[in-house]
């Protein structure tokens, strides 16, 4: 009864927005995030009292993802700044980038905030495509996009990474900062050891990625840290529609390659072009 109520007290929201509305979500004390508990280090008495009862209400909170996103298949998830404006170039590439990627029969998952995210999320819609924000408890004001179809607030960012890792079948980054980076480098670790299915990691923007890949090809594979497999996996990208050709591309490999011979793989939704 216990792991059920938790399961339910959960930050869960599985909701059908109506157009141009937002959800607002309340800044939360910093102090009573619950990822900075459990990252903090504790006192003798908070882990006697505490640590082993938190461990319930992060498998709550993977249940809760894992039923949330269970029946979206194929998505793509897309990454990048929350503090791209409506001007800015990558703003427009990014709505049709996924609105692309939406008419080729893809749901496309976005941290649900503003920017890059709404972008994908606003493109999504055009496209008559599943629109998911999984977004995150931060210690300010933030909003869920009014673009959003489908909508969850994580308590714990590896939590959050997770669904956005299990779900996708491509990680498309555009320009962005430290959590864009932790995503690109987090996904990049996890196909570099084989703890993931290789897909496509793409870097949209060769002005603002470019200096990226030159250091790591010059100085990271230089210093023999790295492989030329590794860095020659990143795709580099300036274009809407090669970004959706790569993605249907693996997509479409993967259903042959990446099962077991035992293994029956679902059909896919089919992918459709105007």
């Amino acid at each position: 009864m216990l792991f059920v109520s938790l399961w339910f007290n959960h930050k869960f929201m599985d909701v059908d927005q109506p157009p141009n509305h937002e959800i607002h979500i309340p800044p939360k004390p910093r102090e009573s995030l619950e990822d900075r508990k459990l990252l903090d280090r504790p006192t003798r008495q908070e882990v006697l009292q505490s640590e082993s009862w938190r461990v319930l209400r992060i498998t709550s909170e993977f249940v809760a993802g894992f039923d949330h996103l269970a029946e979206v298949y194929p998505a793509v998830t897309i990454f990048g700044s929350a503090r791209t404006q409506l001007a800015n170039e990558y703003y427009g590439a990014a709505v049709k980038t996924a609105e692309l990627i939406g008419k080729a029969g893809f749901a496309v998952i976005t941290g649900g905030g503003p920017g890059i995210m709404e972008a994908a999320n606003k493109g999504a819609r055009q496209a008559g495509a599943l629109s998911i924000g999984c977004n995150i408890e931060l210690p300010f004001e933030q909003k869920i996009n009014e673009f959003v179809d489908k909508a969850m607030t994580f308590r714990y960012f590896f939590v959050r990474k997770t669904m956005f890792v299990k779900y996708s079948e491509a990680f498309i980054t555009f320009p962005g900062g430290f959590g864009t980076l932790d995503e690109l480098m987090g996904a990049l670790t996890l196909i570099q050891t084989k703890k993931i299915t290789n897909f496509p990691v793409i870097l949209y923007g060769s002005e603002y990625w470019g200096g990226l890949i030159d250091w790591l090809r010059k100085t990271v594979l230089g210093a023999n840290n790295i492989t030329a497999e590794d860095v020659d996996s990143l795709h580099l990208v300036d274009d809407p529609e090669r970004v959706c050709e790569i993605v249907c591309a693996f997509h479409d490999q993967a259903l042959v390659t990446n099962k077991d011979e035992d293994e029956v793989t679902p059909p896919p939704r089919p992918r459709h072009s105007d």
